[in-house]
């Protein structure tokens, strides 16, 4: 100990004997390490890289994702009124967007494009394809003259050609109901002078459209630069200008929505990017002002803030030198640097004023601050680098280079406390203290702790072991879900179509060696209660096929004429769309009055809207045969591609289907999707728990965020391990005595066990954000106890109403602030981040400044005889 306090002084001394040199030596180094830093400032946002791909769990992750590299996409979500103009926006988009190779890789359409289109009446079940194929051919005559006169007089003539049905006999009215109510809504739109669409998909079906009827979906593999904070944004952005310049909204009613991986990482960066230049000037605002109520001379705190600038550019040069890039996680460095360091640069100020006071001259102080702080903030910054150094072992890469980097910067700040800041002072020279800086009037709770010691202890004991169960509740949220902001675009978007069904981002995969091998497993798993679907390549050849395909082509024999007409009747004048309108108004009147009931309460309120439409101006009879016509002519050609369906081998799939289920090496994919609810975390590890059962070689979706918590969670119980067993050996080797070395690790435990069991009681589960919390716990946690049991060893008594509390209160009010403004973010991880960190810095604080002090005791006589002989001779000084 007498030889770091010796080395320490020695240290000091020199630069305040050579200040100018030693302040040169700072800017210039200072100088080098930013050019350095900002030439060669390098950070991913690929969270693929935060966890060591040495696990078998992320081999069998990446070995899938090397085969199928297209799932790190952004999915558009188009929506539209009706299906008609879902599709043709969706074929909008895809020409816009396609020719644009510098921003996408690819575009694919699930459940879409040419082969579904051609095909798609072979994948509807033979017993409900028979019924759909004589319905059509039943309605030849219909559209014959729909085919034939494409305009709002063909559709008109179509409508009677069904009332003359009613008229003899072949339906009732209220068989009708549907395609009048259908029309009527919509001339009811177009009258009002509102976005109005027909649905002839709609009026087939005869029911509501479902929500994925009006939804189709683009998986788009993106060129994503991963040296932004936002790898996809440009690509986004791209996207949706490609639908702003096609004007989607106004010509097809139609929304475009981003999801995805991409696009909700995209997200998160921006939502924790938020207001940064805001909360980045606040925080420093209040940081000087904390500074300025614990050190009081601007001339201090001028020099503390140099001093942790000059640190903060060596660590930030430092670090990448050491690690090449930083990471979403080691990025934190920066907040960690200036929460923990200033903490060494306030230690040593109180202490340099508390000497001052004692001592009237500046070097005088100056050195006795370093006699009296020199061991603690030595053995402090030595305990908090092992802290963080003793995450670079484990598998959670994120957080062993963050480790490395803070911990090589908690060395660094040391030096600068003890070398830059002393120099600066010296050059500074800041007034004299008057005024002792301890807190006096804690006197009152110093004597109370003193003379209640057992019951205290007793009473401490008992509270946090009777609060001990709440720890087997303690809850790790391991669905990043969870983590972001639900009011984005991207979440919303994902939510909602987790809610309807219609997701998959929670889907596993296997990687099988054939799609023979693939489609025995896909068997197996859908044997499990657990699944709700698992899909292979052979899942898009339907059966059945020669049955369905004789359907189909007598159907198309039939209507082949009727879909392709000879001739086409040129578009109607104005009018005659009146005269064709009058005369339906009339059918229909005469109908409803005819025969009471639903049809004919149907048939009046389309007549009224046909007579609307008359009256009302061309502009308005336009609208309607575009409302009308538009959507015809898209069902009309799908329902000719429909009839062109041939035989599906493996052979003939489309190449673009194949490629997402085939990988070149002929290796199969496997993909598996969740019953109940896909974003249910008891759901999902019952899921991939079963999955795996079955197939152990299953990865992604909710196997791959298992086993990153896994690794997370083994992570910090190896580093915790090692932490505690460096920081114990430190601590054996300087203290020398096991009693000072348990006084100074069971507070650091006691702040541990205590900030889990509030997390338990406020139902604040830990997660891949807040986590992160703990290494700040341990850091802040062991620096105070050290600073107590060393002061403790001194022989000082009254430890509350000493410097060394105002030193600490106001470092914990200074790392508080540094992290508070997390806690008030719109993103949801980074909020609960901030919430943890104020409850685990309440904990250490509490632990160190009232716990501690009461579990050490008074100190043992000859410690206080040494502290009594060191205080006169620094009064005879």
């Amino acid at each position: 100990m007498k030889t770091i306090t010796a080395f320490v002084v020695r240290a000091i001394g020199i630069c305040i004997h050579y200040p100018r040199w030693v302040i040169a030596a700072a800017v210039v180094i200072a100088i080098v390490s930013t050019w350095y830093a900002a030439t060669h400032f390098s950070m991913t946002t690929d969270i693929n890289q935060l966890i060591s791909s040495n696990s078998p769990g992320r081999q069998r992750e990446l070995a899938f994702e090397k085969a199928f590299p297209q799932f790190d996409m952004i999915v558009a979500v188009i929506d539209a009124p009706t299906p008609e103009l879902v599709a043709e926006a969706t074929a909008a988009l895809v020409g816009k967007v396609s020719p644009q190779k510098n921003f996408f890789r690819s575009i694919d359409e699930p459940q879409g494009g040419s082969f579904f289109a051609q095909n798609g009446l072979l994948f509807a079940p033979l017993e409900q394809l028979g019924p759909q194929v004589t319905m059509l051919t039943q309605a030849q005559r219909l559209i014959q003259v729909l085919a034939g006169d494409p305009s709002l007089r063909g559709v008109l003539r179509a409508l009677q050609f069904g009332l003359l049905g009613v008229q003899s006999g072949r339906l009732k009215l209220d068989d009708m109901v549907w395609p009048l109510t259908l029309g009527a809504n919509t001339l009811d739109q177009v009258n009002g002078d509102k976005p109005g669409s027909f649905s002839w998909h709609v009026l087939v079906r005869g029911q509501e459209p479902k929500p994925n009827d009006l939804l189709r979906f683009l998986r788009i593999q993106a060129v994503l630069d991963y040296s932004e904070l936002e790898p996809g944004l440009k690509a986004s952005d791209a996207i949706r200008q490609a639908a702003a310049d096609l004007k989607l909204g106004s010509a097809y009613q139609a929304h475009v929505r981003l999801t995805g991986p991409v696009p909700m990482n995209d997200d998160e960066f921006a939502t924790i990017k938020e207001n940064a230049a805001l909360n980045a000037v606040l925080t420093i605002a209040v940081v000087l002002f904390i500074l300025w109520l614990a050190l009081r001379w601007w001339r201090i705190i001028f020099a503390v803030f140099v001093s942790l600038a000059v640190g903060l550019s060596i660590t930030a040069a430092l670090g990448l030198l050491m690690v090449g890039s930083l990471n979403l996680i080691s990025v934190y460095f920066a907040v960690l640097f200036v929460g923990l360091g200033v903490d060494f640069g306030i230690q040593f100020s109180v202490r340099y004023r508390a000497e001052r006071h004692e001592v009237d001259g500046l070097y005088e102080a100056l050195l006795h601050a370093g006699r009296r702080a020199g061991a603690p903030l030595t053995l402090a910054a030595l305990a908090t680098a092992a802290g963080f150094l003793s995450f670079l072992p484990t598998a959670y890469k994120g957080l062993s280079e963050l480790g490395l980097v803070a911990g090589v910067g908690m060395l660094i700040a040391f030096a600068t406390s003890i070398t830059l800041l002393p120099a600066m002072l010296s050059r500074l020279k800041p007034r004299s203290e008057p005024h002792p800086l301890g807190y006096a009037f804690l006197a009152p709770v110093d004597d109370f702790l003193e003379r209640n010691r057992v019951p205290i202890l007793v009473v401490t004991a008992i509270v946090i072991l009777g609060a001990s169960p709440l720890l087997y509740w303690l809850r790790f949220d391991f669905n990043p879900m969870n983590l972001r902001n639900r009011n984005v675009e991207s979440v919303a978007t994902y939510l909602q179509l987790e809610k309807d069904g219609l997701g998959g981002a929670n889907d596993i995969e296997v990687l099988e060696p054939t799609l023979a091998a693939a489609d025995q497993a896909a068997a197996k798993v859908r044997a499990l209660p657990q699944v709700a679907r698992a899909v292979t390549l052979s899942t898009f050849i339907p059966d059945q096929q020669p049955q369905k395909l004789a359907l189909i082509e007598e159907a198309a024999t039939k209507l082949g004429p009727a879909l392709s007409p000879p001739t086409v009747s040129a578009p109607p004048t104005d009018a005659e769309n009146v005269a064709i309108i009058n005369s339906t108004v009339d059918a229909l009147n005469k109908l409803a009055d005819a025969a009471p009931g639903r049809g004919a309460d149907a048939a009046q309120r389309l007549a009224a809207a046909l007579t609307a439409l008359a009256k009302g101006d061309q502009a308005a009879r336009q609208r309607a045969d575009v409302a009308f016509v538009q959507p015809l002519k898209t069902a009309l050609d799908d329902l000719r591609s429909l009839f062109k369906a041939k035989e599906i081998t493996r052979e003939n799939l489309a190449q673009n289907l194949v490629e997402q289920w085939i990988a070149p090496d002929g290796k199969a994919r496997l993909q598996i999707a969740p019953s109940g609810n896909a974003n249910d975390n008891a759901t999902l590890r019952t899921f991939a728990h079963d999955v795996q059962q079955v197939e152990p070689n299953a990865t992604e979706g909710p196997i791959s965020i298992l086993e990153a918590r896994r690794t997370i969670i083994t992570a910090f119980l190896q580093a915790a391990a090692w932490a505690l067993l460096s920081i114990a050996v430190l601590l054996w080797i300087t203290l020398r005595r096991l009693g000072d070395v348990l006084l100074t690790l069971i507070p650091l435990l006691v702040a541990g066990v205590v900030t889990l069991e509030i997390c338990v009681a406020i139902d604040l589960p830990l997660n891949f954000a807040n986590i992160i919390a703990l290494p700040l716990l341990l850091g802040v946690g062991v620096a105070f106890k050290i600073y107590y049991i060393m002061a403790w060893r001194e022989g000082q008594t009254k430890l509350l109403q000493s410097v060394l509390t105002r030193a600490v209160t106001f470092s914990a009010c200074t790392t508080a602030t540094a992290f508070g403004s997390l806690y008030f973010s719109s993103d949801p991880g980074t909020s609960s981040m901030g919430k943890l960190l104020a409850i685990s810095l309440l904990t250490t604080m509490t632990a160190a400044a009232l716990f501690q002090p009461v579990l050490m005791g008074k100190p043992r006589e000859e410690d206080v005889q040494k502290h009594a002989r060191r205080k006169h001779a620094g009064a005879a000084n």
